[in-house]
């Protein structure tokens, strides 16, 4: 099961001089992290580096802003596909301290500061969603309220005209076993509508 994050987790590492500020935080998209990146540039205006990884949505990126091919952005890519991540942006600044420590030593420090603020993240559970849409009489909205109130669901629209119209919100594995139950306590009176 995929994972995000509930809050943004800092690290810092000091390593022959040279100073790696990482970050791991949830993000929602591409563009959020790149406005993101683009705001510690403007923070860190004497950093050597800023680079960074991103799953979210189906997206990914990595990138070395300058550092030898594959030394930050690919590695910090793979701590967070290894520990099976979505949302979350990764990025470590780094104030260069005059001392080259190679593509290995690279490397291991960018993946280092990833992994030491993950180590201190707290994960949260991706949850699939799915929303439901129904028309039922009156007499059976008690029941509906009951039902989508029990596995955790958000009611998202209500409407009452000559029948009940809603919809709502629930985890993608609860809405089966709510159908039926709804289909069994309305016998045949509820009409589910693009289900």
């Amino acid at each position: 099961m995929a994972h995000t994050l509930a809050a943004a987790v800092h690290s810092e590492l000091l390593i022959k001089k040279s100073r790696f500020l990482g970050c791991v935080q949830p993000v929602a998209d591409r563009a959020s992290a790149q406005a993101i990146v683009a705001q510690l540039r403007v923070t860190h205006p004497g950093a050597a580096h800023v680079c960074w990884a991103l799953l979210a949505g189906g997206q990914s990126a990595a990138v070395d802003d300058g550092e030898p091919s594959g030394t930050a952005g690919r590695p910090m890519l793979e701590v967070l596909r290894h520990q099976d991540f979505d949302g979350v942006l990764a990025s470590v600044v780094r104030y260069y301290g005059g001392i080259q420590l190679g593509a290995g030593g690279l490397l291991r420090a960018y993946t280092d500061s990833i992994a030491q603020a993950l180590r201190d993240a707290r994960k949260i559970p991706i949850v699939k969603q799915r929303e439901l849409s129904c028309e039922l009489p009156y007499a059976l909205e008690g029941q509906l309220r009951r039902e989508i109130e029990a596995v955790g669901a958000n009611l998202t629209r209500i409407e009452h005209g000559e029948r009940v119209s809603c919809v709502f919100r629930l985890a993608e594995s609860e809405a089966p076993a709510l159908i039926a139950r709804l289909n069994e306590a309305g016998q045949g009176r509820v009409v589910w509508l693009g289900v």
